[in-house]
């Protein structure tokens, strides 16, 4: 699958064309008609927005912070499409308590962000850097005191550079260097920190930063498929494993880039439907069934045998508080016979709405994505850790009238509730993203925040999606259609 143009969140394997031909933005997508019986969601269901690390914080050289993958490959301006960098980003390092003011002023009640490994242990491994764990101690200190409950992942793609330099992923070692670093968040921050995501979406870093090479550490290896994904399928059970050693009241998950996978063709057409099937079980099943099942699927198993050793499976498949489930979009795929794997990109149908990224708006997707746990995977307790969409993408400023992703959200919350009360237990729902950050390879060019931010003088802007998170979050109930806020 050689790909061009693959961004953060163009997630399914589409034509640089369909990328790059944006729509106004996140228009309203009809999805079967069902609606939730009642549009109130439980008192105790948890409202928050999501963030990264290395996307808000900036300050790469503060207080003895390593480099990451991450640092080194935003310095080649070829490979960021505005040729900016995160060296700054949101300035959220020293601006974090703007942040937390903007959680509470929205009547978040949770916050998903994340660690970087590098201020912890600028290594990845060895001496604990303590001003790095101070930042997150602060952070999480501010956001106890506003009675948001911090969510914090452990790793957001931002592996080390010294790991990188022995080899990452492909190597089994980095599996137990972090399994070491979560032993010391959890010692550390455990104490507070109560809700911990071990990977955020590996399937994204295995597939986009080691297959295709649109994001860091920036490979175009077929041959890494295997190791880079078993090994941090690996390094999350014994992650899991060390974090339960240290402390018995921590709530452990993960999160996912789930999507179903769909053929181009019509569903009699094998000769799309087979590759679309072997795409379905790298990108989803390679890392549903390890955790949740303890095996890989048929068609994965082709590419991970070598690497995996007597064992490895049990730790695999480690019990899990909580399942975390990102959703932008389904995948299309069709045969292709230039490819040796024969799996193809595919454009969505004619005529759909589409993002700003060309893929299909589809909530009916995150439907499918929530059915299948259910029915598949046991029915595990479900947060929806990212979900929105993006200004249409380009270099102007933000469009704080947003009625375009109230919509967006709108309804992908509809079908979430629609699922919870055919009995799947969801928790809770949080919007990719609090602020305008810098997303990956798009730099700033693409824009999913509920909050703009002035890269010059650091202000942050309400849009009108966050007064209308703030309502919800408060009252409960989902509006049946757009208000003005």
């Amino acid at each position: 699958m050689d790909h061009e143009g693959v961004t953060r969140r163009a997630l399914a394997p589409l034509l640089a064309g369909a990328a790059l031909a944006t729509t106004a933005a996140c228009g309203p997508q009809n999805t079967s008609g069902k609606q939730p019986s009642s549009r109130r969601f439980p008192s105790d269901f948890k409202w928050g927005a999501a963030t990264s690390a290395f996307q808000i914080e900036g300050s790469l050289d503060a207080d003895g912070r390593g480099q990451s993958i991450w640092d080194v490959f935003q310095k080649n301006p070829k490979n960021i499409i505005d040729h900016s960098t995160a060296d700054v980003a949101c300035d959220s390092y020293r601006r974090y308590a703007d942040d937390v003011a903007l959680l509470a002023g929205a009547n978040m009640s949770a916050y998903r962000f994340s660690i970087s490994w590098t201020r912890i242990l600028p290594d990845g491994a060895g001496a604990v850097n303590d001003k790095g764990l101070d930042y997150y101690s602060r952070l999480t200190d501010a956001l106890l005191e506003k009675k948001i409950a911090p969510y914090a992942t452990l790793f957001h793609w931002d592996l080390p550079q010294a790991l990188y330099l022995k080899g990452g992923w492909a190597n089994r070692d980095t599996a137990k260097r972090l399994a070491d670093y979560s032993a010391v968040i959890a010692d550390k921050l455990g104490d507070r920190i109560k809700n911990f995501i071990i990977l955020n979406e590996a399937a994204v870093h295995t597939v986009v930063g080691h297959l295709l090479g649109t994001q860091a550490p920036g490979l175009k290896d077929a041959n890494l498929l295997g190791p880079v994904t078993h090994h941090q399928n690996l390094g999350q059970g014994l992650a899991i494993q060390a974090m339960r050693a240290h402390r018995k009241d921590l709530h452990i998950g993960t999160t996912m880039a789930l999507m179903p996978v769909r053929s181009a063709g019509p569903w009699w057409d094998l000769k799309d439907l087979l590759p679309a099937k072997a795409f379905d079980a790298v990108w989803n099943g390679a890392y549903l069934d390890p955790l949740l099942i303890g095996s890989y699927p048929f068609a994965a198993r082709q590419f991970v045998d070598s690497v995996v050793k007597d064992g490895d499976m049990a730790i695999t498949r480690q019990p899990i508080d909580f399942l975390g489930v990102n959703y932008y979009s389904p995948s299309y795929i069709k045969f292709d016979k230039t490819n040796p794997s024969y799996i193809g990109p595919a454009l969505p149908p004619k005529g759909v709405p589409l993002d700003a990224f060309g893929r299909e708006i589809d909530p009916s997707g995150l439907g499918e994505v929530l059915t299948r746990l259910r029915e598949d995977y046991g029915n595990p307790v479900i947060y929806v850790t990212e979900n929105g969409c993006s200004d249409p993408l380009g270099t102007g400023e933000a469009l704080l009238d947003d009625p375009f992703r109230i919509d967006y959200l709108r309804q992908h919350m509809e079908v979430t509730k629609l699922a919870m009360e055919n009995g799947s237990p969801i928790c809770g729902y949080f919007v990719w993203s609090l602020v305008d950050n810098w997303e990956w390879d798009s730099g700033f060019t693409s824009k999913f925040g509920m909050v703009a931010m002035n890269r010059t003088t650091g202000v942050r802007a309400t849009k009108a999606s966050y007064r209308w998170m703030a309502a919800l979050a408060k009252s409960g109930l989902l509006p049946a259609e757009t208000r003005s806020v």
